[in-house]
């Protein structure tokens, strides 16, 4: 329990007590909590929706709803995207992918990789949200996304030899962190969506898999950087694996 605060403060904006310092392996078993940070974070939005979309047009609550999944996340998982897209975009190598990405500045593909991530997220939301199970989607897609993230730490090698935030991540992630996350991640998809929750579910383990693969030949591993851009990539594919089961 007492890595809770640690995964609510890393996750989120979230006004919560946390005293440290708190050690590597802190973070690590933190991540035991993610999908339940997820769950939080998806009853905020489906709160949320619920309010807006009754008193206002359906793409200004869209939005709003938007502007309120980025600011409870502190963008954290946006600055990821960015600087993952402007390394595997901009390197030609994995040493000067890595460099790229390091680099506080956002560049071209990063730009791109924001807007377009965003646009989808919208209309997303717009054609999902209100319509049969879409309500229900909010509620699951950040628990499926947060725990894609523990799955992808547990599957790779750190690819920084300097090391880095999300090392503590990748070598810290024990197979019982990886365990209790998962069961976690899947009674909550079937709690919420059924069978249809378990199948998103499924298939974001599948690219979360195929994403590591292609991670460690690109970079030879992952950072805390590509967690995030996993993240928000995952996001997007429930969101529009939800509009086709629909």
């Amino acid at each position: 329990m007492n890595t809770l605060p640690l995964a609510l403060t890393f996750l989120t904006k979230l006004p919560w007590p946390w005293r440290g310092p708190a050690e590597n392996r802190d973070l690590a078993r933190s991540m035991f909590w993610f999908p339940w940070v997820g769950a939080l974070l998806g009853l905020i939005f489906w709160g949320a929706w619920a309010g807006l979309h009754r008193v206002l047009p359906m793409p200004a609550a869209a939005a709003l709803l938007l502007t309120l999944t980025v600011w409870l996340t502190g963008g954290l998982h946006l600055d990821g995207l960015a600087d993952t897209a402007d390394g595997l975009g901009g390197g030609h190598a994995p040493a000067d992918r890595l460099r790229i990405m390091k680099d506080s500045r956002v560049g071209a593909f990063g730009v791109i990789s924001l807007i377009l991530i965003l646009l989808l997220k919208f209309s997303l939301f717009l054609s999902l949200a209100g319509a049969g199970a879409g309500d229900r989607v909010l509620l699951l897609y950040p628990i499926i996304s947060r725990w894609a993230m523990v799955l992808l730490a547990y599957l790779s090698p750190y690819a920084r030899p300097e090391g880095g935030l999300g090392q503590a991540m990748t070598l810290g992630v024990s197979r019982r962190v990886l365990a209790g996350a998962s069961l976690s991640a899947g009674v909550l998809a079937v709690l919420i969506l059924g069978g249809p929750g378990l199948g998103l579910l499924a298939a974001a383990a599948g690219l979360v898999w195929l994403g590591s693969l292609y991670f460690q030949k690109s970079l030879g591993g992952i950072t805390g950087d590509i967690l995030g851009a996993t993240n928000e990539i995952i996001e997007v594919l429930v969101l529009a694996g939800a509009l086709l089961l629909r």
